[in-house]
């Protein structure tokens, strides 16, 4: 019996394949067999890196290439060990498999709509509690042990220090311009980024996009789901905030004061510096993507230095 799911073994077969659901097809229903799924509607996400499918109303197959095995190790790893463990919730993992040399995982769908999609509906004083609220899930977060988690725990200095090196090739493929490449040396190098005392378990792609929002008990507004956890880390905390300011508060100091306190940082911590450390770490994160963070926040007249860039972004 030949392959059902197509090769991937390189990231150019993946991209070739990524939405060809004509060669993917087979291959989820497969798996939906295996697991005694099959009558239950099938639907692609239509976001998203990977193919993820929604299984009926209660179900998410996630499918990882044979060339992603460390983001299907480290999203089946932490969905294990955040059951239940978070102030928002997580997908509930139901199982884990393979087929073709494919790896996927089989979670609970979790309620509630996409927080980027329904944003502009939310009044400003239920978006300052939505922040309280995920600045104290990711204290949470941060302080449990990610001792079972297999991938995504560099070296983190190794980490840091080829990020630097990289950096500016990175950004100048992703299509940066020449006025912000020449200072990226310069600002790395005026920033200092201490060693974390131990690694904390991070998400690294906290946004808007990852999270859910539904009513609460009250009848007010609660996020209902954190996902995405395939990019996790351990690492430094605050290189998670690297894709809050841009992804989650979009340059509302209000919003990231409120998410920051939240979290625990003390008022007097809420400074330069810190704008500085965030914008670092958004230069040296794994995606980073400088070119897209100023399409999602645009600089405003005059705001033409990274440095200008840190307190936009990170505005408190």
């Amino acid at each position: 019996m030949g392959e059902i799911l197509p090769a991937a073994s390189t990231p150019q077969e993946v991209d070739s394949i990524r939405r060809d659901e004509a060669r993917l097809q087979p291959g989820v229903r497969a798996i939906c067999a295996r697991h005694g799924l099959l009558g239950r509607d099938i639907a692609r996400f239509a976001t998203g890196s990977l193919p993820v499918y929604a299984v009926g109303d209660a179900l998410v197959l996630k499918l990882y290439p044979p060339c992603e095995q460390g983001l299907f190790e480290t999203e089946a790893d932490v969905l294990a060990l955040l059951a239940g463990r978070l102030p928002i919730p997580t997908p509930r993992l139901e199982a884990t498999g393979a087929l073709d040399g494919w790896s996927y995982v089989l979670m609970g769908r979790l309620g509630g709509r996409s927080l980027a999609e329904v944003w502009p509906e939310v009044p400003p004083a239920a978006r300052e509690r939505l922040a309280e609220a995920l600045g104290e899930c990711l204290a949470v977060l941060h302080t449990i042990d990610p001792g079972e988690v297999r991938a995504g725990r560099p070296d983190w200095a190794g980490f840091l220090r080829g990020q630097r090196e990289r950096c500016v090739e990175q950004q100048r493929a992703r299509g940066l311009g020449a006025a912000w490449l020449e200072q990226i040396p310069g600002f790395l190098g005026s920033v200092a980024l201490d060693p974390p005392v131990r690694g904390a378990l991070l998400h690294t792609e906290v946004m808007r996009e990852h999270l859910l929002i539904g009513p609460d008990a009250r009848g007010g507004l609660a996020l209902s789901g954190l996902f995405d956890f395939e990019p996790a880390m351990v690492g430094a905390p605050e290189y998670e905030f690297a894709s809050v300011g841009v992804f989650v508060s979009c340059g509302d100091a209000p919003l990231l004061r409120r998410l920051l306190r939240a979290y625990g940082y003390r008022e007097g911590a809420l400074d330069r510096g810190l704008q500085r450390r965030f914008m670092a770490y958004a230069l040296l994160h794994r995606y980073s993507n400088l070119r897209w963070y100023l399409e999602r926040v645009p600089p405003r007249a005059g705001e033409d230095t990274l440095d200008d860039l840190a307190a936009r972004f990170w505005a408190v």
